[in-house]
């Protein structure tokens, strides 16, 4: 289904990408109401915009104070084409391509982890660290803020992606976490990193749990064949489910999809909406529930993105599921990779999410049934506010969200350990439980403060009475 789609939408936007490839546009077609609006867009470029651009390409050949290889002119200013539409279009040469696409196979070389590189070029946001890789049990945290590698700035390392290597290679990281007192390194080595998408084990007899770190090729099948394991542990029949998606940062859409097909047995999963018609996709569910009703209790954090996002929040506009957490990522767009002719790509921005009740996941993400808060941590590690607003809302250059900037928004918070878990199986034993307690808990909390001390009201002070004063004495002359 996904690669019926992609190459559809690939000969789609073939018209775009073959006239950026010849030294001279097409000439127009005027055969009438034949080319749709689609078309017309790809063949319509400004010839003052041609030309300025050439003007400023030879400019910076002839007069820049060092020579600069056309090759890797060009390649910045196709970079820069993209730099301003959203942080998630972004180009790819050769070999970031290759790595791109095995990120969606779970199998590369690197310490694992998801990136976001920032506008200002001198960083990069961890989104998450993927489970059971270096840079999880190294301590990484989703949040933090890359600044070197190996000692080099990271305004000064061209490539996009810079911690790929020869497994066994070490690298260090120098990382900013504003609750200490001054950037640190972490030394990791890198490994063959073969990302196990779907973990599950017993919470309770009769409960499961079921962990989705990232969604790859087989997310899918994995996902049937550890429900099945399961189901087997319990009896034949789970009395319900645990779906963990904390810091999942996404992956391949088609992964959700056939997740939350195997929990449906009908209704809408998610639809897609873009400029052109071709970007316009609706994914339903097929009769079919692998738990046969058994409730569903998903767990979510602000490090659940994309895909994330889309199963919860096809799991729960179908009453199927109560998610519990936090206020997910709010990274709602669809991106697609369009390859060219060298061998480099684009990875594009072609379409937003919609959700089955018609909502926008766009800078507002999925806000759950039940908020839990993370567990309290000494001052000196707290993160400031700049790392704890921590969504798609707070990325310069985001697209705007459809409900963005609604009164009462506040970014979700990063949940881990094992606490969150026992919530949601609280939750799914007895629903509206851990909502009570909360609320109960605050309410105790409430109670506890001390009762502010009355305002010292001052004492009026007495009225003095006016002196007298004698009366002058006209000099003598």
């Amino acid at each position: 289904m996904r690669a019926a789609r992609t190459a559809t939408l690939l000969l789609a936007l073939m018209p775009a990408l073959s006239w950026a490839q010849q030294t001279a546009p097409a000439p127009a077609d005027t055969s009438g109401q034949a080319a749709s609006n689609e078309e017309a867009v790809t063949s319509k470029v400004p010839l003052e915009d041609i030309r300025r651009f050439v003007a400023v390409y030879n400019a910076v050949r002839a007069a820049y104070v060092d020579p600069v290889d056309d090759n890797k002119l060009m390649q910045s200013a196709v970079r820069g084409l993209l730099l301003d539409l959203d942080p998630h279009s972004t180009y790819f040469n050769k070999e970031d391509a290759e790595a791109f696409d095995e990120q969606a196979t779970g199998a590369y070389e690197g310490i694992g982890v998801e990136l976001q590189q920032q506008p200002d070029n001198a960083s990069m946001k961890v989104i998450a660290p993927i489970d059971d890789t270096p840079a999880a049990k190294a301590g990484i945290l989703a949040g933090d803020l890359i600044i070197a590698i190996d000692g080099k700035p990271i305004s000064a390392i061209d490539a996009s992606e810079p911690l790929r290597g020869p497994a066994g290679s070490k690298v260090v990281l120098t990382i900013v976490r504003d609750g200490k007192p001054k950037p640190f390194d972490v030394s990791l080595t890198r490994q063959t990193i073969r990302v196990t998408s779907v973990k599950s084990r017993m919470l309770e007899p009769g409960y499961g749990y079921i962990r989705l770190s990232t969604f790859q090729a087989d997310t899918g099948s994995d996902f049937q064949k550890q429900v099945q394991q399961l189901q087997k542990q319990a009896g034949g029949q789970l009395k319900g489910l645990v779906l963990d998606l904390r810091s999942n940062p996404g992956g391949l859409l088609t992964a959700a999809v056939q997740v939350a097909d195997d929990l449906l047995d009908k209704g809408n999963i998610v639809s897609t909406r873009g400029r052109i018609r071709i970007s316009d996709a609706r994914f339903d569910a097929t009769p079919g529930d692998l738990l046969k009703g058994a409730p569903v209790v998903v767990l979510a954090d602000a490090g659940s993105a994309s895909a994330s996002e889309v199963l919860a929040g096809a799991l729960r506009d179908n009453n199927r599921a109560r998610v519990v957490g936090s206020r997910t990522f709010g990274k709602g767009s669809v991106q697609t990779v369009l390859p060219l002719d060298n061998g480099d790509s684009v990875k594009l921005t072609t379409a937003r999410y919609y959700t089955p009740s018609g909502k926008s996941i766009q800078a507002t993400g999925i806000v759950p049934d039940v908020e839990l808060k993370p567990a309290p941590t000494p001052e000196e590690d707290a993160l400031p506010a700049s790392l704890t607003d921590y969504s798609e809302a707070t990325l310069p250059g985001h697209l705007r969200g459809d409900d963005e900037g609604t009164e009462g928004y506040r970014a979700g918070a990063v949940l881990p350990g094992d606490v969150p878990i026992n919530d949601a199986l609280a939750e799914l034993k007895n629903p509206g439980s851990v909502a009570a307690r909360l609320k109960a808990e605050a309410a105790k909390a409430e109670a506890a403060k001390p009762a502010p001390k009355p305002e010292a009201k001052a004492e009026p002070k007495a009225e003095s009475k006016p002196v007298a004063k004698p009366a002058e004495t006209p000099a003598k002359p």
